[in-house]
């Protein structure tokens, strides 16, 4: 019996010095275990945070950056925030899925930016010239003829997307051209606002109204020889045309002016009112009644003449 007991309490004895020993030899290996994971999980973490606010950082600053050498901006004069509204502007109905993704929208919109821009600085420009003259310096200033003319002179034309149909950017119709005027106008007053639009329209257009103002008859050129030829005793000039080239919806006239058995240089025309008004421009070239000054085409009336004129 005592040797059970002490059996007993010699192997009770041994369990707990086992479970001691058993929970001191844990611990250090739970603490060992825990800083090996501990270590490996706090470091990793920051990196691919950081990389990615790198990469966070630098796409859109490298896309901005490309943007901004875009060279549709430098041509067009003004930096797109949203690109999508210039390309929109650059896409012609032949090209897009449906018209609602062409620039007939940005179109009507930019036509009505266009007259209030020309109408504010015509009013506050010229406080001295009355509404009948104002009116008629505004319908020639946004008339298509001019839009596509400032197309034409700027290049816009040839970042357009037009579709199959359309023969080229270089013989698109007057009405396309004014069009994408209009549709830049827009796209850059949604852009920038009414100031950029303001700039853009001013940039191109200021050249013309200065012209048109010193020539005093919105470049109505044939009125103007019909006038002076009178006046000077040479009679009525005539007109003729001397060739047409395109299709039938988009002509071009060669016409030639002539005052008596007197014939001048020709001139070319997207319409035959073009062409007669280049045609009696050249006329009062060679007659002394014209010289190219900076701004353009200067009418200059002989004392003789102008003594006589009403």
């Amino acid at each position: 019996m005592p040797s059970k007991r002490s059996s007993t309490a010699s192997t009770s004895g041994t369990m707990s010095a086992g479970k001691a020993s058993s929970g001191k030899a844990s611990r250090p290996a739970k603490k060992t275990s825990r800083k090996p994971a501990a270590k490996p999980a706090a470091k990793p973490a920051p990196k691919p945070a950081a990389k990615r606010q790198r990469a966070a950082a630098s796409g859109p600053a490298g896309a901005s950056g490309t943007s901004k050498h875009d060279e549709r901006f430098t041509l067009i004069g003004h930096v797109f925030g949203d690109v999508a509204l210039m390309r929109l502007a650059l896409t012609h109905a032949s090209v897009s899925d449906t018209r609602m993704a062409s620039n007939e929208r940005l179109e009507f919109l930019g036509d009505a930016v266009l007259g209030q821009v020309i109408c504010e600085h015509l009013y506050r420009r010229y406080p001295d010239r009355l509404e009948g003259d104002l009116t008629k310096l505004k319908s020639y200033l946004v008339s298509r003829e001019m839009c596509a003319q400032l197309v034409r002179e700027a290049g816009f034309h040839r970042m357009m997307s037009i579709g199959k149909g359309m023969i080229s950017v270089d013989q698109l119709p007057k009405s396309v051209l004014a069009g994408l005027f209009e549709s830049l106008v827009g796209a850059i007053y949604l852009d920038g606002g009414s100031e950029a639009a303001r700039a853009f329209v001013l940039r191109h257009m200021e050249p013309h109204i200065e012209r048109t103002l010193q020539l005093g008859h919105q470049e109505n050129y044939k009125s103007v020889l019909q006038q002076l030829a009178q006046q000077a005793g040479l009679g009525s000039p005539t007109y003729s045309v001397m060739d047409e080239r395109g299709p039938d919806h988009e002509k071009n006239f060669e016409i030639r002016a002539q005052i008596g058995d007197r014939a001048f240089t020709s001139c070319w025309g997207m319409s035959k009112k073009a062409a007669e008004q280049g045609a009696a421009l050249h006329a009062l070239r060679e007659l002394g009644f014209v010289v190219d000054g900076p701004t353009g085409p200067q009418v200059q009336v002989p004392q003789s003449i102008a003594d006589t004129m009403p």
